[in-house]
């Protein structure tokens, strides 16, 4: 169990941090935005959480926000090859896997889509597309980590790009299940 004694340490006053292997680099380094955008994420999806006291989703959410954390403990922690004198948490193929039966699950309470949907709808509905783009950044951040860090665990990449999906799934959901999409009408508003 972790055990945070003091909030602040100031070893980030000259813009570095440590990383889990206890390695130092610069609070603007790759590894530091992949993690710290999953953190962001973390909180979006708390943010889509609290507009939806009580739901269905609640629990399914809960459960994604706890391996968040644990994805962020993947990135923060570098596979060096050597032994960190600890065993690293890692995200695993079973998690990834969770999230796919979770998107077939929800996803078959939908009609097929006839069109883009613009992100938005009801409040609970507009909170989780937000977590959805807030996730493809993750992903983002992940993919161009491992790029530079051949080492770097593929599942948090896939966990990522899963997670989008469902993050899109459960907006539909919370938009009456599609009934309340807002549908893309190409050139709209053109003159």
């Amino acid at each position: 169990m972790v055990r945070l004694t003091r909030i602040y340490t100031k070893t980030g006053d000259k813009g570095r941090t440590r990383l889990g292997d206890m390695s130092e680099v610069d609070k603007t380094d790759i590894r530091v935005e992949a993690y710290g955008s999953v953190d962001e994420l973390n909180a979006a999806i708390g943010l889509s959480r609290a507009a939806l006291p009580g739901a269905p989703m609640d629990t399914l959410l809960a459960g994604v926000q706890n391996t968040l954390f644990d994805l962020g403990a993947d990135l923060c922690v570098p596979d060096t090859g050597d032994d960190p004198g600890f065993e690293p948490l890692r995200v695993t193929a079973a998690q990834v896997e969770a999230l796919e039966t979770a998107i077939d699950e929800w996803n078959a309470r939908l009609e097929p889509l006839d069109s883009f949907v613009l992100p938005g709808g009801s409040e609970p509905a507009a909170r989780l597309h937000f977590a959805r783009t807030v996730c493809r950044r993750a992903e983002r951040r992940a993919v161009a980590l491992s790029q530079v860090d051949e080492r770097l665990n593929a599942e948090t990449v896939r966990y990522l790009n899963r997670l989008s999906d469902l993050l899109f799934v459960l907006a539909r959901i919370a938009n009456d299940e599609g009934r309340a999409d807002v549908k893309w009408v190409p050139g709209k508003d053109r003159d």
